[in-house]
Formats: C-alpha cells, sequence, structure tokens
C-alpha cells in the first residue's frame, strides 16, 4: 500500500508513541516537527544507497556556460537529482572522468547520460523502504516531541536494523554487475 508523506510521519509518530497528524500545518508540535524534519531525512535515506526504485538515467542537457577550470563542458543536472553514481557517453551510463559543481556536471564529454539517485514520488516507495523511513523518522522526531536520549537510541537502532534489511531486500532485484575490466588480470597476460 503506497503511502503519502503524512501518512509516513503518522506511522512513525505512532511507533513513537505521539499522537498522529493530518496536515503538516496543524499547529501541534508533532506537526511542526515532522514538517521541519521529514524532506531533509527523506532525501538523507533516499541518497544513503543506490535503491533501485530511485536510480534513474537521462541524458543530461548542454549549458552554453563553461566551467572555470579543469573541465571544457557544463551540464544542468535533473531537479530531482540527490546523488551521482555515475557518468558516461553514447548511451552508456559509466565510464567518463566529470566533477559535480554548482547544481552542474562538468566533463570533456559532447554528450553525458548519468546515472544517479533522484527524488521519486513518496507513492512509489516500495513496503521495504516505507518501513526504512518510518523507523528512521521515529527515532529523529524522539528527542524533540520526548527528550528521551535512551528512547532515541534504541529508535535509532531499530531504524539501522530496518535498514540493513531494506538493502538486503533492494540487492535481490537485479543481477549482480560483473566486473567488465580488471587491470590486474591484464597484466598477468
Amino acid at each position: 500500500m503506497a503511502l503519502s508523506a503524512i501518512a509516513l510521519c503518522s506511522r512513525a509518530l505512532l511507533k513513537l508513541g505521539a499522537t498522529t497528524i493530518a496536515s503538516f500545518d496543524e499547529g501541534t508540535a508533532e506537526s511542526e516537527v515532522a514538517a521541519n524534519l521529514y524532506p531533509s531525512v527523506r532525501d538523507a535515506t533516499l541518497s544513503s544507497y543506490p535503491w533501485k526504485f530511485a536510480t534513474g538515467q537521462v541524458t543530461l542537457p548542454r549549458l552554453v556556460a563553461q566551467p572555470v577550470a579543469d573541465y571544457s563542458m557544463a551540464y544542468q543536472l535533473p531537479a530531482d537529482f540527490l546523488r551521482a553514481m555515475s557518468a558516461g557517453v553514447a548511451g552508456q551510463g559509466y565510464g567518463l572522468s566529470y566533477r559535480i559543481a554548482e547544481s552542474r556536471l562538468h566533463c570533456d564529454a559532447d554528450e553525458v547520460t548519468l546515472t544517479y539517485i533522484f527524488r521519486p514520488d513518496e507513492m512509489a516507495f516500495p513496503p521495504f523502504f516505507d518501513q526504512v523511513l518510518i523507523a528512521r523518522l521515529a527515532a529523529e522526531f524522539c528527542i524533540p516531541l520526548t527528550e528521551s536520549t535512551s528512547r532515541a537510541e534504541f529508535l535509532y537502532r531499530l531504524s539501522e536494523d530496518e535498514y540493513r534489511r531494506a538493502k538486503l531486500i533492494d540487492a535481490q532485484q537485479d543481477v549482480p554487475s560483473a566486473i567488465t575490466s580488471f587491470p590486474l588480470v591484464e597484466v598477468r597476460s
């Protein structure tokens, strides 16, 4: 079942033993904490691992302005960009030397295909990621709402367990990457 941002925060508040919310604008302590912490916790959790549901590829639009040094071309990053994984040329998503600076990708290629972590809509989160995010939100909400450091530490440990479990589930949704070239093997020939 797909959950909205409010539903995710409400479940985290329930886990914490606090009152649920129906909106980020209610004016309660719970809604204020959720509204302020949710976006950064969501983005940090999404960008912390290459989740399959949040990984995409795109051909970047080239910018007119050139980088000041080191590279000759600049490309605009997508609006939903969280983290770069790799970049390549001619429809290949890896193998290109690049730098991310000032929300742009700098490189020497005429065309860039970027493989990146993006911010999907909450309704696209799979159930295993919902559980990770709910656990992490409960841990983050704990101190501002309860002032209990021992409870917060316990909730952080639970969220780390959920995180490990979700990474295992996510890793099983893809064929492992094969090593395409390995310099040490080539040297032996």
